[in-house]
């Protein structure tokens, strides 16, 4: 596992995650020592779950297959997709599956792109609370599913850019046949023109810390490709925690999950201000470490191995 000390704080910046149930993002371990995940006793997402995503503002239709593609590509067959694969980086995530359900046979976690929905009329306005997050995630189906809220470069939302990049959580939903069912929640903000050198890093420049040149974008799009990191981290994070009581380690208030533990880390040899050994197409010159459908490249985070201890890549 890679090691961290305190003067890599500035990289949480980048891609800083925090539960919606939560005001403040949790920074990178502090301490040299492994970090130890816990397993604190309450349901990760099972069964099928479809992912829903809610478009709030202006996206261009090439811009929104970027993020459909790359949920498809979670559940992608290994033979069609080229190796490595976003369908193998989601695997890692059974590991804490397997730990859980040693002595159940809770149906296995199968992610699937459900509902697309548009809203390109900013219905609340281009300024949105936490509350209004929930809002616009409610509309989407409630019932197995992770809706994700996706803001267009246009929107500020509470607290993007000074303390997060994204947020994910949970809430009540509406009475089905008489039972209100909790459904997990995502929201991502397009930081392309609001703070791309904290929240599309390494496809933009940094404001803090070493300078190296920005990675090519795979998809050509920075604030795409960065918003794709950052609903590729909360998705991990949303189903090993979904509800603040699963796989987390350090305070209920501000965890690291199993992607925001490895922030900043893409390949192997990352530190701070280098995001590890990719893979570069050689015909665009683009950065990425995951093969998705359609042709697609993507850049997605390590993930916290619970085994090992360690922070797992591709590469």
């Amino acid at each position: 596992m890679a090691s961290f000390t305190s003067s890599s704080v500035l990289l949480s910046l980048f891609i800083t995650l925090s539960l919606l149930h939560f005001s403040s993002a949790r920074k990178l371990a502090e301490s040299e020592q492994p970090l130890q995940f816990q397993y604190h006793k309450g349901p990760l997402l099972t069964g099928k779950i479809s992912v829903n995503l809610i478009w709030y503002g202006k996206f261009k239709p090439s811009q929104r297959a970027i993020i459909a593609d790359f949920v498809t590509s979670l559940s992608s067959p290994r033979p069609t997709t080229a190796q490595p694969s976003v369908a193998t980086w989601w695997k890692a995530t059974e590991k804490y599956y397997n730990l859980v359900n040693k002595k159940t046979s809770s149906p296995k976690l199968a992610l699937s792109l459900g509902s697309q929905i548009l809203d390109e009329n900013y219905s609340l306005g281009k300024s949105l609370t936490t509350n209004q997050i929930l809002r616009l995630a409610s509309k989407g189906p409630q019932r197995n599913a992770i809706n994700v809220v996706l803001t267009s470069a246009d929107v500020a939302v509470e607290g993007f850019c000074s303390s997060r990049c994204g947020t994910h959580g949970s809430s009540l939903g509406a009475r089905v046949n008489g039972k209100r069912y909790k459904f997990a929640y995502i929201w991502v903000g397009n930081s392309e023109t609001q703070c791309p050198g904290q929240c599309a890093w390494p496809f933009h420049q940094p404001i803090y810390g070493p300078q190296n040149p920005p990675l090519v974008a795979p998809n050509s799009d920075v604030g795409l490709d960065g918003m794709v990191i950052n609903v590729a981290s909360l998705l991990a994070g949303t189903v090993t925690n979904p509800f603040g009581n699963g796989y987390y380690q350090g305070p209920k208030e501000a965890p690291l999950e199993a992607a925001s533990a490895c922030t900043g880390v893409y390949g192997k040899g990352a530190y701070p201000g280098y995001a590890g050994d990719l893979l570069v197409d050689p015909t665009t010159g683009s950065s990425y470490n995951a093969n998705g459908v359609n042709g697609r490249k993507y850049l997605v985070p390590a993930l916290f191995d619970p085994k090992t201890s360690s922070c797992s890549t591709l590469l």
